[in-house]
Protein backbone atom coordinates (compact mmCIF):
# COMPACT_ATOMS: atom_id res chain seq x y z
CA UNK A 1 0.00 0.00 0.00
CA UNK A 2 0.99 3.72 -0.78
CA UNK A 3 -0.68 7.13 0.60
CA UNK A 4 0.14 9.18 -2.40
CA UNK A 5 -0.61 13.15 -1.90
CA UNK A 6 -2.03 14.56 -5.29
CA UNK A 7 -2.52 18.39 -5.13
CA UNK A 8 -4.42 20.44 -7.27
CA UNK A 9 -2.74 23.86 -7.65
CA UNK A 10 -3.75 27.11 -8.62
CA UNK A 11 -2.07 30.28 -8.17
CA UNK A 12 -4.72 31.59 -4.50
CA UNK A 13 -5.62 27.90 -3.54
CA UNK A 14 -4.71 24.36 -3.08
CA UNK A 15 -6.62 21.81 -3.23
CA UNK A 16 -6.04 17.94 -2.73
CA UNK A 17 -6.23 14.75 -2.01
CA UNK A 18 -4.69 11.96 0.13
CA UNK A 19 -5.20 8.13 -1.75
CA UNK A 20 -4.22 5.06 -0.76
CA UNK A 21 -3.03 3.09 -3.44
CA UNK A 22 -3.88 0.92 -5.16
CA UNK A 23 -7.12 0.47 -3.85
CA UNK A 24 -7.58 4.30 -4.70
CA UNK A 25 -9.65 4.62 -0.90
CA UNK A 26 -9.64 8.87 -0.62
CA UNK A 27 -8.18 9.02 2.83
CA UNK A 28 -8.03 12.48 3.10
CA UNK A 29 -9.08 15.70 1.59
CA UNK A 30 -8.60 19.42 1.69
CA UNK A 31 -8.06 23.13 0.78
CA UNK A 32 -6.36 25.94 0.92
CA UNK A 33 -7.61 29.42 0.21
CA UNK A 34 -6.24 32.77 -0.04
CA UNK A 35 -3.04 30.86 -0.81
CA UNK A 36 0.18 33.38 -0.59
CA UNK A 37 2.95 30.64 0.72
CA UNK A 38 2.98 27.16 -0.70
CA UNK A 39 5.82 26.32 1.83
CA UNK A 40 3.31 27.00 5.37
CA UNK A 41 0.11 25.41 3.02
CA UNK A 42 2.65 22.73 2.46
CA UNK A 43 3.84 22.02 5.96
CA UNK A 44 0.49 22.38 7.84
CA UNK A 45 -0.61 19.17 4.90
CA UNK A 46 2.71 17.19 6.00
CA UNK A 47 1.47 17.39 9.60
CA UNK A 48 -2.00 15.88 9.46
CA UNK A 49 -2.93 12.24 10.91
CA UNK A 50 -2.01 10.69 7.76
CA UNK A 51 0.75 9.17 6.26
CA UNK A 52 2.12 10.30 2.51
CA UNK A 53 4.52 7.85 1.21
CA UNK A 54 4.54 10.09 -2.13
CA UNK A 55 3.35 13.10 -4.15
CA UNK A 56 1.73 13.07 -7.54
CA UNK A 57 1.49 16.29 -9.59
CA UNK A 58 -0.26 17.35 -12.39
CA UNK A 59 2.49 19.20 -14.32
CA UNK A 60 2.02 21.08 -17.50
CA UNK A 61 4.83 21.32 -19.82
CA UNK A 62 8.07 19.63 -20.46
CA UNK A 63 8.67 19.33 -24.02
CA UNK A 64 8.99 16.44 -26.10
CA UNK A 65 11.31 14.83 -23.81
CA UNK A 66 8.84 14.77 -21.02
CA UNK A 67 5.33 13.89 -22.46
CA UNK A 68 4.72 11.02 -19.78
CA UNK A 69 5.03 10.54 -16.19
CA UNK A 70 8.22 11.17 -14.30
CA UNK A 71 10.00 11.31 -10.63
CA UNK A 72 10.87 14.85 -10.67
CA UNK A 73 14.68 15.52 -10.65
CA UNK A 74 17.27 17.50 -12.11
CA UNK A 75 16.30 16.99 -15.68
CA UNK A 76 12.23 17.23 -15.01
CA UNK A 77 12.95 21.02 -13.34
CA UNK A 78 15.60 21.99 -16.73
CA UNK A 79 12.55 21.09 -19.19
CA UNK A 80 9.91 22.98 -16.93
CA UNK A 81 12.04 26.17 -16.41
CA UNK A 82 12.75 25.23 -20.24
CA UNK A 83 8.92 25.85 -21.44
CA UNK A 84 8.10 28.08 -18.96
CA UNK A 85 8.01 30.51 -21.30
CA UNK A 86 5.01 28.84 -23.23
CA UNK A 87 3.18 28.09 -19.92
CA UNK A 88 4.18 30.74 -17.97
CA UNK A 89 1.46 30.75 -14.87
CA UNK A 90 1.03 26.62 -14.89
CA UNK A 91 4.67 25.73 -14.78
CA UNK A 92 6.08 28.70 -12.27
CA UNK A 93 3.14 27.20 -10.24
CA UNK A 94 3.98 23.67 -10.27
CA UNK A 95 7.96 24.83 -9.79
CA UNK A 96 7.07 26.66 -6.30
CA UNK A 97 5.11 23.88 -5.41
CA UNK A 98 7.99 20.93 -6.10
CA UNK A 99 10.27 23.46 -4.41
CA UNK A 100 8.19 23.64 -1.48
CA UNK A 101 7.28 20.09 -1.55
CA UNK A 102 11.24 19.25 -1.69
CA UNK A 103 11.57 21.00 1.72
CA UNK A 104 8.55 20.11 3.55
CA UNK A 105 8.51 16.21 2.85
CA UNK A 106 12.62 15.29 2.63
CA UNK A 107 13.06 12.47 1.33
CA UNK A 108 9.84 11.61 -0.07
CA UNK A 109 9.54 10.90 -4.09
CA UNK A 110 7.60 13.54 -6.00
CA UNK A 111 6.00 12.63 -9.42
CA UNK A 112 5.28 14.83 -12.31
CA UNK A 113 2.43 13.09 -14.74
CA UNK A 114 2.83 15.72 -17.26
CA UNK A 115 -0.49 16.72 -19.31
CA UNK A 116 0.29 15.57 -22.68
CA UNK A 117 0.61 12.28 -21.79
CA UNK A 118 -2.69 10.93 -22.84
CA UNK A 119 -1.89 12.73 -26.20
CA UNK A 120 1.15 10.91 -27.08
CA UNK A 121 -0.84 8.62 -29.47
CA UNK A 122 -1.82 11.26 -31.65
CA UNK A 123 -0.75 10.32 -34.75
CA UNK A 124 1.79 12.25 -36.85
CA UNK A 125 -0.31 13.84 -39.29
CA UNK A 126 -2.15 15.14 -36.17
CA UNK A 127 1.04 16.92 -33.69
CA UNK A 128 2.92 17.82 -36.75
CA UNK A 129 3.21 22.07 -37.56
CA UNK A 130 4.05 22.97 -40.96
CA UNK A 131 7.27 25.29 -39.99
CA UNK A 132 10.32 24.86 -40.90
CA UNK A 133 12.16 21.32 -39.88
CA UNK A 134 14.24 22.51 -37.59
CA UNK A 135 11.97 24.15 -35.32
CA UNK A 136 10.22 20.29 -35.39
CA UNK A 137 13.40 19.30 -33.94
CA UNK A 138 13.43 21.92 -31.33
CA UNK A 139 10.07 20.60 -29.81
CA UNK A 140 7.64 22.78 -31.82
CA UNK A 141 4.65 20.40 -31.98
CA UNK A 142 1.11 19.74 -31.07
CA UNK A 143 1.45 18.86 -27.27
CA UNK A 144 -2.23 18.81 -26.13
CA UNK A 145 -2.99 19.24 -22.23
CA UNK A 146 -5.64 18.58 -20.14
CA UNK A 147 -4.83 15.39 -20.64
CA UNK A 148 -5.48 13.95 -16.93
CA UNK A 149 -9.15 15.46 -17.51
CA UNK A 150 -9.68 13.26 -21.17
CA UNK A 151 -8.12 10.47 -20.05
CA UNK A 152 -10.87 10.15 -17.22
CA UNK A 153 -13.70 10.81 -19.62
CA UNK A 154 -12.58 8.45 -21.95
CA UNK A 155 -12.45 5.12 -19.16
CA UNK A 156 -15.51 6.83 -17.33
CA UNK A 157 -17.53 6.90 -20.66
CA UNK A 158 -16.25 2.99 -21.59
CA UNK A 159 -17.75 2.40 -17.97
CA UNK A 160 -21.22 3.81 -18.64
CA UNK A 161 -21.63 2.20 -22.47
CA UNK A 162 -19.57 -1.10 -21.42
CA UNK A 163 -17.59 -0.24 -24.35
CA UNK A 164 -14.90 2.35 -26.13
CA UNK A 165 -16.58 4.48 -28.24
CA UNK A 166 -16.01 7.12 -30.81
CA UNK A 167 -16.07 9.95 -28.19
CA UNK A 168 -15.43 13.55 -28.24
CA UNK A 169 -14.64 14.98 -24.98
CA UNK A 170 -15.08 18.90 -24.04
CA UNK A 171 -13.56 20.05 -20.88
CA UNK A 172 -15.16 23.22 -21.08
CA UNK A 173 -14.23 25.46 -18.17
CA UNK A 174 -12.10 28.52 -17.56
CA UNK A 175 -9.75 26.72 -19.42
CA UNK A 176 -11.38 24.54 -22.29
CA UNK A 177 -9.81 21.78 -24.62
CA UNK A 178 -11.22 18.97 -27.04
CA UNK A 179 -9.97 15.73 -27.67
CA UNK A 180 -11.00 12.88 -30.33
CA UNK A 181 -11.10 9.77 -28.29
CA UNK A 182 -11.06 6.60 -31.05
CA UNK A 183 -10.50 3.14 -28.96
CA UNK A 184 -9.92 4.43 -25.82
CA UNK A 185 -6.67 6.90 -27.38
CA UNK A 186 -6.62 10.31 -27.70
CA UNK A 187 -5.91 11.05 -31.97
CA UNK A 188 -6.69 14.63 -31.81
CA UNK A 189 -6.67 17.64 -29.17
CA UNK A 190 -7.19 21.23 -30.23
CA UNK A 191 -4.83 22.42 -27.67
CA UNK A 192 -1.10 22.21 -29.09
CA UNK A 193 2.31 23.80 -28.34
CA UNK A 194 1.03 25.66 -25.32
CA UNK A 195 -2.40 25.50 -23.63
CA UNK A 196 -3.40 28.89 -24.89
CA UNK A 197 -4.23 27.23 -28.63
CA UNK A 198 -7.17 25.90 -29.27
CA UNK A 199 -10.76 27.11 -28.18
CA UNK A 200 -10.76 30.31 -26.30
CA UNK A 201 -10.72 30.26 -22.76
CA UNK A 202 -11.35 32.48 -20.08
CA UNK A 203 -8.17 34.97 -20.35
CA UNK A 204 -6.06 33.10 -22.82
CA UNK A 205 -6.74 33.92 -26.48
CA UNK A 206 -7.03 30.14 -28.07
CA UNK A 207 -6.25 29.92 -31.90
CA UNK A 208 -4.85 33.29 -33.60
CA UNK A 209 -2.68 33.32 -36.63
CA UNK A 210 0.86 34.55 -35.87
CA UNK A 211 0.83 37.28 -38.24
CA UNK A 212 -1.36 38.95 -36.39
CA UNK A 213 0.65 39.16 -33.19
CA UNK A 214 3.90 40.11 -35.63
CA UNK A 215 1.74 42.82 -37.24
CA UNK A 216 0.57 44.63 -33.68
CA UNK A 217 4.18 44.26 -32.28
CA UNK A 218 5.49 45.64 -35.23
CA UNK A 219 3.01 49.15 -35.59
CA UNK A 220 2.84 49.46 -31.52
CA UNK A 221 6.73 48.62 -30.80
CA UNK A 222 5.73 46.28 -27.89
CA UNK A 223 8.12 43.63 -26.16
CA UNK A 224 7.41 39.68 -26.52
CA UNK A 225 6.47 40.49 -22.46
CA UNK A 226 3.55 42.86 -23.21
CA UNK A 227 2.07 40.66 -26.22
CA UNK A 228 2.32 37.35 -23.65
CA UNK A 229 0.42 39.25 -20.83
CA UNK A 230 -1.95 40.52 -23.27
CA UNK A 231 -3.03 37.31 -24.81
CA UNK A 232 -2.53 35.58 -21.72
CA UNK A 233 -4.85 37.64 -19.14
CA UNK A 234 -6.74 40.08 -21.61
CA UNK A 235 -7.62 37.87 -24.35
CA UNK A 236 -10.28 35.00 -24.98
CA UNK A 237 -13.55 35.87 -23.64
CA UNK A 238 -12.29 38.34 -21.64
CA UNK A 239 -11.08 39.94 -24.56
CA UNK A 240 -14.25 39.39 -27.11
CA UNK A 241 -16.69 40.43 -24.32
CA UNK A 242 -15.25 42.84 -22.10
CA UNK A 243 -16.34 41.46 -18.97
CA UNK A 244 -13.21 40.93 -16.92
CA UNK A 245 -13.27 37.34 -16.18
CA UNK A 246 -13.78 35.81 -18.73
CA UNK A 247 -15.86 33.45 -16.84
CA UNK A 248 -18.71 31.87 -18.67
CA UNK A 249 -21.28 32.54 -15.54
CA UNK A 250 -20.49 36.36 -15.99
CA UNK A 251 -20.90 36.46 -19.79
CA UNK A 252 -24.70 34.97 -19.56
CA UNK A 253 -25.63 37.46 -17.46
CA UNK A 254 -24.15 40.41 -18.85
CA UNK A 255 -25.86 39.18 -21.99
CA UNK A 256 -28.91 38.81 -20.42
CA UNK A 257 -28.76 42.73 -19.70
CA UNK A 258 -28.20 43.16 -23.52
CA UNK A 259 -24.55 43.57 -23.26
CA UNK A 260 -23.90 42.07 -27.06
CA UNK A 261 -20.55 41.37 -26.58
CA UNK A 262 -20.37 39.43 -23.97
CA UNK A 263 -23.54 37.79 -25.92
CA UNK A 264 -21.32 37.48 -29.02
CA UNK A 265 -18.47 35.81 -27.01
CA UNK A 266 -20.12 32.90 -26.07
CA UNK A 267 -21.59 32.52 -29.56
CA UNK A 268 -17.78 32.63 -30.80
CA UNK A 269 -17.23 29.45 -27.84
CA UNK A 270 -20.48 27.28 -28.79
CA UNK A 271 -19.22 27.71 -32.94
CA UNK A 272 -15.63 26.56 -31.97
CA UNK A 273 -16.86 24.42 -29.95
CA UNK A 274 -19.68 22.72 -32.43
CA UNK A 275 -16.86 23.36 -35.36
CA UNK A 276 -14.73 21.15 -33.50
CA UNK A 277 -17.54 18.05 -32.60
CA UNK A 278 -17.87 18.09 -36.57
CA UNK A 279 -14.49 18.00 -36.99
CA UNK A 280 -13.84 15.08 -35.16
CA UNK A 281 -16.33 13.30 -36.30
CA UNK A 282 -14.84 13.32 -39.71
CA UNK A 283 -11.50 12.26 -38.49
CA UNK A 284 -12.60 9.00 -36.76
CA UNK A 285 -14.75 8.36 -39.73
CA UNK A 286 -17.87 8.97 -37.44
CA UNK A 287 -18.95 9.94 -33.23
CA UNK A 288 -20.95 7.85 -30.73
CA UNK A 289 -20.68 10.02 -27.93
CA UNK A 290 -19.97 13.58 -27.07
CA UNK A 291 -19.48 13.98 -22.75
CA UNK A 292 -19.30 17.15 -21.29
CA UNK A 293 -17.58 18.03 -18.44
CA UNK A 294 -15.14 20.84 -16.46
CA UNK A 295 -17.11 23.78 -14.67
CA UNK A 296 -19.32 25.11 -17.40
CA UNK A 297 -19.69 21.36 -19.58
CA UNK A 298 -21.06 19.92 -16.38
CA UNK A 299 -23.04 22.56 -14.75
CA UNK A 300 -24.26 24.95 -17.76
CA UNK A 301 -27.43 23.32 -19.76
CA UNK A 302 -27.63 26.24 -21.75
CA UNK A 303 -24.11 26.08 -23.07
CA UNK A 304 -24.55 21.87 -23.94
CA UNK A 305 -28.28 22.72 -25.72
CA UNK A 306 -26.19 25.45 -27.85
CA UNK A 307 -23.09 23.43 -28.49
CA UNK A 308 -25.26 20.67 -29.63
CA UNK A 309 -28.39 22.14 -31.50
CA UNK A 310 -28.02 22.01 -35.52
CA UNK A 311 -25.71 18.64 -34.63
CA UNK A 312 -28.67 16.62 -35.36
CA UNK A 313 -27.60 15.69 -38.79
CA UNK A 314 -24.87 13.62 -36.85
CA UNK A 315 -27.16 12.06 -35.02
CA UNK A 316 -27.40 14.23 -31.53
CA UNK A 317 -30.36 14.98 -30.34
CA UNK A 318 -30.57 16.12 -26.61
CA UNK A 319 -33.59 15.42 -23.84
CA UNK A 320 -34.57 18.82 -22.84
CA UNK A 321 -35.61 17.76 -19.31
CA UNK A 322 -32.53 15.50 -18.70
CA UNK A 323 -30.34 18.02 -20.10
CA UNK A 324 -31.88 20.59 -18.12
CA UNK A 325 -32.18 18.37 -14.67
CA UNK A 326 -30.53 16.13 -12.41
CA UNK A 327 -26.98 15.74 -11.38
CA UNK A 328 -24.11 13.58 -11.06
CA UNK A 329 -22.73 11.26 -14.28
CA UNK A 330 -25.18 10.97 -16.87
CA UNK A 331 -26.93 10.51 -20.11
CA UNK A 332 -28.73 14.10 -21.54
CA UNK A 333 -29.23 12.36 -24.83
CA UNK A 334 -32.54 11.47 -25.58
CA UNK A 335 -33.41 7.82 -25.66
CA UNK A 336 -33.42 7.12 -29.26
CA UNK A 337 -30.63 9.26 -30.16
CA UNK A 338 -27.77 7.72 -32.15
CA UNK A 339 -25.10 9.40 -30.64
CA UNK A 340 -25.04 9.51 -26.69
CA UNK A 341 -24.49 12.45 -24.97
CA UNK A 342 -23.15 12.80 -21.22
CA UNK A 343 -22.12 15.15 -18.27
CA UNK A 344 -19.20 13.47 -16.05
CA UNK A 345 -17.30 14.36 -13.19
CA UNK A 346 -13.85 14.67 -13.92
CA UNK A 347 -11.40 13.08 -11.51
CA UNK A 348 -7.52 14.27 -12.92
CA UNK A 349 -6.29 13.68 -9.23
CA UNK A 350 -7.21 10.00 -9.58
CA UNK A 351 -5.62 9.62 -13.09
CA UNK A 352 -2.40 11.70 -11.60
CA UNK A 353 -2.58 8.88 -8.46
CA UNK A 354 -2.62 6.12 -10.80
CA UNK A 355 0.31 7.41 -12.74
CA UNK A 356 2.25 8.43 -9.96
CA UNK A 357 1.88 4.55 -8.62
CA UNK A 358 2.62 3.04 -11.72
CA UNK A 359 5.98 4.51 -11.63
CA UNK A 360 6.78 3.91 -8.16
CA UNK A 361 5.49 0.79 -7.90
CA UNK A 362 7.92 -0.11 -10.83
CA UNK A 363 10.57 1.36 -9.36
CA UNK A 364 10.37 -0.29 -6.42
CA UNK A 365 10.30 -3.41 -8.19
CA UNK A 366 13.44 -2.97 -10.24
CA UNK A 367 15.12 -1.98 -6.74
CA UNK A 368 14.47 -5.39 -5.71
Amino acid sequence: MMNILVPNLGSTSLKYQILEMPSEKVLARGRVERLTNYHEAIAKIASGSVAIDAVGLKAVHGGPRYCGTFIADEGVLAAMHQYLPVAPVHNAVYLAAIEAFQKALTGIPIVTAFEPEFHSTMPEHAWLYGVPHAWTEEGVRKYGFHGASHQFIAERTRELLGRDVKLVSCHLGGSSSMCAIEGGRSVDTTMGFSNQSGLENATRCGDLDPFAVLYMMERHGWSIAEVRAQLAQGGGLAGLSGVESGDVRDLEEAGNQGNRRAALALEVFVYQVKKTIGAYAAAMGGIEAIAFTGGIGENSSRLRTACCHGLEFLGVHLDAARNRTGAGDRFVSAADSPVQVLTIATNEELVVARRAYRILAGAAGTAR
